[in-house]
C-alpha cells in the first residue's frame, strides 16, 4: 500500500526510470519526469515530498536542477536524493553533502536502491505525520504500514530523541531514543538489547512516538544499526533451526 509520501523521479534513461518506479511504487506515490525542465514544471504546481534525480542528464543535470529548486521558495525545502556515479560524487558533488538527503551510487542493484529510498521515505512520512498534528507531541500509526525495523531506521536517520511504544495484542515494549540511538528498552521483565530483539520481527500491532519523553537510563550495548544487524542475525538463526527441526521430523 502506498504511503502518504509523493515522490518525483527524474531520469532521462527510460529503463532506469521505470525500474526504480516499479521498485518504490509499493511504498510511495510516484510521478516521473524525463528531463530537469519537465521536473521544474511539476515542482511549480504541486511540489512532491521527495525528489529523486539522476545527476548526469543532458541540457540540465541534477546539480543544476537542485540549484534551481533551492532558488524557488515553494519547492526549496523538498528533500532530494541524487543518483550519480562514484567519480561524479567524488569530483563534482563533494560539496553538496549538506544540501541533499542522500546519494545513490551508480551502478546499483534495484533492490538495494529501493531499500535506501524507503528509509528516506519512512523518515519523511513520520515527519509529515508530526506536522499534520499541530500542537501534538505524539505520532501514532500501524505496524502493518511501517514495521519495527523501518521505524528504528527512520528515527535513527532523523536523529530523533523520543519514546517509542509498541503494542501487539497484550504485549507492550517501550524504547527510548537519544539522537537516533536506542539507549533504553523495556519488554516485560527484560531490558536492553534482549528487549529490542524480541520485537524486531513484529509486523502487526501499533506504534506511538512521543517526542516529549526521553530516558537517561542506558541499558543497551549497541548502536541502533548494531542492534538491527544482531537482531536480524538472531532471526535468521531461529528460522534455520526451525527449518532443520521440520526436516528432522
Amino acid at each position: 500500500m502506498p504511503s502518504n509520501i509523493k515522490v518525483l523521479l527524474v531520469d532521462d534513461n527510460h529503463m532506469v526510470r521505470e525500474l526504480l518506479r516499479q521498485a518504490i511504487a509499493p511504498f510511495c506515490t510516484v510521478e516521473t519526469s524525463s528531463t530537469g525542465a519537465e521536473a521544474l514544471e511539476k515542482l511549480a504546481g504541486n511540489p512532491p515530498d521527495l525528489l529523486i534525480s539522476d545527476y548526469n542528464m543532458p541540457e540540465m543535470n541534477g546539480r543544476q536542477l537542485l540549484e534551481k529548486i533551492k532558488g524557488r521558495s515553494k519547492a526549496a525545502s523538498v528533500p532530494i536524493i541524487l543518483v550519480a556515479s562514484k567519480s561524479d560524487m567524488n569530483e563534482s558533488l563533494r560539496n553538496l553533502q549538506d544540501q541533499v538527503e542522500d546519494f545513490l551510487e551508480k551502478p546499483f542493484f534495484v533492490r538495494d536502491a529501493a531499500a535506501r529510498i524507503k528509509r528516506v521515505v519512512d523518515k519523511i512520512s513520520l515527519e509529515k505525520m508530526a506536522r499534520e498534528a499541530p500542537g501534538e507531541t505524539v505520532v501514532r500509526g500501524n505496524l502493518t504500514l511501517m514495521n519495527v525495523m523501518d521505524l528504528f531506521q527512520s528515527l535513527e536517520l532523523g536523529h530523533k530523541t523520543c519514546a517509542l511504544t509498541l503494542r501487539n495484542q497484550n504485549d507492550l515494549c517501550e524504547l527510548f531514543f537519544s539522537d537516533g540511538q536506542i539507549n533504553h528498552a523495556i519488554y516485560g521483565g527484560v531490558n536492553g538489547d534482549q528487549a529490542v530483539y524480541k520485537v524486531l520481527a513484529w509486523t502487526e500491532g501499533t506504534f506511538e512516538i512521543d517526542f516529549s519523553r526521553s530516558s537517561s537510563e542506558h541499558t543497551t550495548t549497541r548502536s541502533t544499526q548494531g542492534l538491527l544487524m544482531e537482531g536480524l542475525r538472531l532471526i535468521d538463526e531461529a528460522n534455520r533451526d526451525a527449518e532443520e527441526n521440520v526436516l528432522e521430523a
